[in-house]
């Protein structure tokens, strides 16, 4: 009996063995990392987290990382018990989730993101003709005033000086979005939108979103269904199908490019009134803090964090030379303005009246 039981201990062991050593091919992984760590994340970031080496970066400092996606605003309605972190694309959705789980300040925000409209070649050529934008090779800045006076006045492409140069353009003028009332970046447009419409004031009472919430509603209610996710409109927008204007974050264009895609006839589009999407972590766990933390101060994991597109905080050296050949299409150094951005409640409340509810 003691030989059989050698026997069966011995096969168990090898199988362990190989077992163990087929999951490191699998991964690629070859550290010691000794700290599992669960996170809900923004689907912008999920290519970030699988990279393998940012895995490789984030096992050398101790860590695996294990991350499910949802749009920044829905995160509200998830439950974080047996989490770690949650990674929302702004800091409304993150200030919400700390609030509702007592989470102390400062919140680690490691990168930021302006929001950008991704434009074909024609859509921007006509806009820079009727004086909606201004271009510059690839790139350009939209004049949101004079845009969002077009959108309020119902105008088609078809109205457009040129437009009728490009099958591809008509029906009514506007920029395709997410949701605002699930996604970060729909609610931050709003924020922009709301901004410009307020006579560069942040809508912070019932006066302010009474007066903004007409030219809202027509921003989103002449989109039809919206896209649950940034990351499900770029790649719409990529293939080729769907609105000819499109808000994304910087992040997905300058990772796009930066692993040498090629969209054709691109061209990116810095609204004159933008907002910073900061990408901000709300540690449910202190191991979820230290992640965060890691994340905006490890050289390496800031220089991969650029590789991806996003602006690590503080110096911008490793953005500027992430994008060094890129700057055709996008601008290193932000000159356009910044808005703040409304608190939670009042994004809330925008957004569903831009919705309709």
């Amino acid at each position: 009996m003691r030989r059989i039981a050698g026997i069966v201990l011995a096969v168990l062991l090898i199988g362990g063995v190989v077992a163990a050593v087929v999951a490191g091919r699998d991964t690629g992984d070859t550290s010691t990392a000794t700290k599992t760590v669960r996170g809900v994340i923004g689907s912008e970031k999920a290519e970030f987290f699988a990279d393998p080496e940012v895995v490789k970066a984030l096992a050398a400092e101790g860590y695996t990382v294990r991350t499910e996606t949802s749009g920044s605003w829905a995160m509200d309605g998830l439950d974080l018990k047996g989490y770690d972190f949650a990674f929302p694309s702004s800091k409304a959705p993150a200030d919400e989730l700390a609030e509702k789980y007592r989470v102390r300040e400062p919140l680690p925000r490691p990168f930021y993101s302006p929001l950008v409209v991704v434009a074909h070649r024609g859509a921007a050529e006509v806009l820079s003709r009727n004086g909606l934008a201004t271009l510059d090779k690839d790139r350009g800045v939209l004049d949101m005033g004079a845009y969002l006076k077009a959108a309020e006045a119902g105008r088609t492409w078809q109205q457009l000086k040129g437009a009728n140069r490009y099958g591809e353009l008509s029906g009514l003028l506007y920029i395709a979005t997410t949701d605002p009332t699930t996604s970060s970046s729909g609610a931050l447009y709003l924020a922009a939108a709301s901004n410009v419409a307020n006579d560069g004031r942040v809508v912070a009472s019932e006066a302010d979103i009474k007066r903004t919430a007409p030219l809202l509603h027509d921003l989103i209610s002449v989109q039809g269904a919206q896209q649950p996710s940034s990351d499900a409109a770029f790649r719409d927008f990529v293939s080729g199908v769907g609105n000819p204007l499109v808000l994304v974050y910087e992040s997905q264009v300058a990772a796009l490019l930066a692993d040498g895609q090629k969209v054709d006839d691109l061209v990116v589009l810095y609204p004159d009134t933008t907002v910073n999407s900061d990408h901000t972590v709300v540690p449910v766990t202190d191991e979820g803090r230290a992640l965060g933390e890691l994340l905006g101060t490890d050289p390496e994991l800031r220089r991969l964090a650029a590789r991806h597109g996003f602006r690590p905080q503080g110096s911008a050296k490793e953005f500027t030379a992430a994008t060094a050949g890129l700057t055709t299409y996008l601008t290193p150094r932000l000159t356009v303005r910044q808005a703040p951005v409304p608190t939670s409640e009042v994004l809330h409340e925008m957004a569903r009246r831009a919705r309709g509810r």
